[in-house]
C-alpha cells in the first residue's frame, strides 16, 4: 500500500471537512487511498457495500488509485453512477457508462454495476433506477463539483434540496454543457446533449459517507462559492456543508480563491 498522502492544509466549513493538496495527482492519490480504506472497513463489517460514482475527468487520478487499491473484495460491491446523457448513441465515447466502465468497472469488476440506460423510455428508466437505489441504503458517494456548482447534473435551475424524486430527467444548464467542451469531452458546444438523467440531491446526500474530489483551476469559482457563499441552490454544492460525513479534496489550483 502506498504511503498516505498528507494535505498541505485543512479546514472545516460547517460540517464539511476540506483538505487541500499540492497538486491534482496528490489529491487523487489521497482520495483513492481514503475511499479504498473506507471500502475495506465497511466490507469487514457488512456483506455488501453500495456505492455511487461520478464520471468526469476530475475523477481520473482518484479512480486510477482506487482501481489499484489492494485488499478490496469487489465482488461484494454494488456500483451505481450519478448521471447519463440523453440522446447520445450507445457507442458514443462521451457516455458516462463508457467512462466508468473504462476507468473502474471493467478493471475491478464489481459484483453488480447498475448502468443508466438513456436509450429508451426515460420515465421508465428513471423509475427502474430509483427502485434499484431505494432497495437498500447507499454507503458511499464519490462525486465532484461542476463549474456552476452542480453535483451530478443538478444544475442551479433544476437543483432541489428537498426533491421528492430519486432520479429525474433534466435540461442541462449552458455552463454545464460548456464545461464538457472545456474538459475536452466534446469538440464544440452544439455537440453536447441538452438533456440528461440525474440522481437528485437528496439521493446523493442519503449516503452514509461522501467523498468529493475537485481539482483544477476551472473549479476555483465554484469552490469559493461552495465554501464561502450561502447555502442555496444557486450553488448546489453548498449543501455538502450540511452532510454529517463529507470530505472535499482540493488542490492548490481549485483552492486558489479561498
Amino acid at each position: 500500500m502506498s504511503t498516505p498522502v498528507q494535505p498541505i492544509s485543512s479546514q472545516t466549513v460547517d460540517k464539511l471537512r476540506v483538505q487541500i493538496y499540492a497538486h491534482r495527482q496528490a489529491l487523487g492519490l489521497a482520495a483513492g487511498q481514503d475511499v479504498g480504506a473506507r471500502l475495506r472497513e465497511l466490507l469487514a463489517q457488512q456483506a455488501q457495500v453500495r456505492m455511487i460514482f461520478a464520471a468526469a475527468p476530475s475523477q481520473n487520478e482518484f479512480l486510477h488509485t482506487l482501481s489499484r487499491y489492494e485488499g478490496i473484495d469487489w465482488a461484494r460491491v454494488v456500483a451505481f453512477h450519478m448521471d447519463e446523457y440523453i440522446g447520445l448513441s450507445a457507442s458514443a465515447p462521451q457516455r458516462f457508462t463508457r467512462f466508468l466502465s473504462d476507468h473502474l468497472f471493467d478493471i475491478v469488476k464489481p459484483g453488480q454495476a447498475h448502468l443508466i440506460d438513456s436509450s429508451g423510455d426515460i420515465d421508465v428508466e428513471c423509475q427502474r433506477y430509483s427502485d434499484l437505489l431505494r432497495s437498500a441504503p447507499i454507503d458511499i458517494v464519490c462525486l465532484g463539483i461542476g463549474e456552476n456548482g452542480h453535483i451530478a447534473f443538478n444544475d442551479p435551475p433544476v437543483a432541489d434540496f428537498n426533491d421528492p424524486l430519486l432520479v429525474k430527467p433534466v435540461a442541462l444548464d449552458i455552463t454545464a454543457r460548456q464545461q464538457q467542451v472545456n474538459d475536452g469531452c466534446f469538440a464544440r458546444l452544439d455537440a453536447v446533449p441538452t438533456h440528461a438523467i440525474t440522481l437528485t440531491i437528496p439521493t446523493l446526500l442519503s449516503a452514509r459517507t461522501l467523498f468529493c474530489m475537485v481539482p483544477g483551476a476551472t473549479k476555483r469559482d465554484a469552490v469559493r462559492q461552495t465554501l464561502r457563499g450561502p447555502i442555496t441552490t444557486a450553488c448546489p454544492a453548498t449543501i455538502l456543508r450540511q452532510h454529517a460525513d463529507c470530505v472535499a479534496y482540493l488542490d492548490t489550483d481549485s483552492a486558489a480563491l479561498l
